[in-house]
């Protein structure tokens, strides 16, 4: 029992180490691009946004598995697809700088599973090919709307987050869609229940929104 027990914390701490937010540099035609990579045990996501402006530039992520020193993902999504086709790569990890900030009790990957009408609850199916995921870890998030078989591209943002007591605030850092709300602060309530979180509040046009978002497993 003791040596079933011993090996269960090294796992725990295994995955606990590879749960990390991460973030690098690089040029491209004389701006600087600031690169952000979430990354658990078992998904990994690199999104790219230029240093200064905060303009989008990219997204991808998907399951990955390693092999020596590489990371090999298999992508779920890759906003750059109609341009370069790709649907997996493999990188090695080069001058990365861990970012994480203390672990929030949201951490975790998401998927957007309906919203709370007057009516009541209208569920979506998260099986399907169309996904909205939510990843959050170590204090920060980025949502992607994306559809895993025809590889179209929706949307992205992401930033940092706070979660305590019911208050959830994001700080927009990067939004694909419009990139005037970067840097806004967005409050909400929240409620977990079991596997799904109940997210209230004003989204980035400042509508009311009341979605429910479940716990990725698959």
């Amino acid at each position: 029992m003791k040596i079933n027990i011993f090996l269960l914390m090294m796992n725990l701490m295994s995955i606990n180490l590879a749960a990390q937010v991460y973030t690098f540099s690089s040029e491209s035609d004389g701006q600087s691009i600031t690169h952000k990579i979430f990354k658990d045990s078992e998904y990994l996501i690199q999104t790219q946004y230029e240093t200064d402006s905060k303009i989008f530039v990219s997204t991808r992520g998907g399951f990955y598995k390693l092999k020596g020193e590489e990371i090999q993902i298999l992508f779920e999504f890759n906003s750059n697809y109609s341009l370069d086709s790709l649907k997996s790569i493999s990188i090695v990890p080069s001058a990365w700088k861990l970012i994480s900030a203390a672990e929030q009790i949201h951490s975790g990957k998401w998927l957007m599973a309906g919203r709370v009408k007057a009516e009541g609850e209208k569920r979506r199916n998260i099986n399907g090919a169309r996904k909205t995921l939510k990843f959050l870890l170590d204090g920060h998030f980025q949502w992607t709307a994306f559809n895993t078989e025809t590889f179209q591209f929706f949307g992205s943002g992401g930033g940092t987050y706070s979660a305590k007591e019911g208050d959830y605030i994001e700080t927009i850092g990067y939004f694909s869609r419009d990139n005037s709300r970067v840097g806004a602060v967005l409050p909400f309530r929240y409620d977990i229940k079991g596997m799904d979180w109940y997210h209230q509040g004003l989204n980035s046009k400042g509508k009311p929104m009341h979605e429910i978002w479940t716990k990725r497993v698959n």
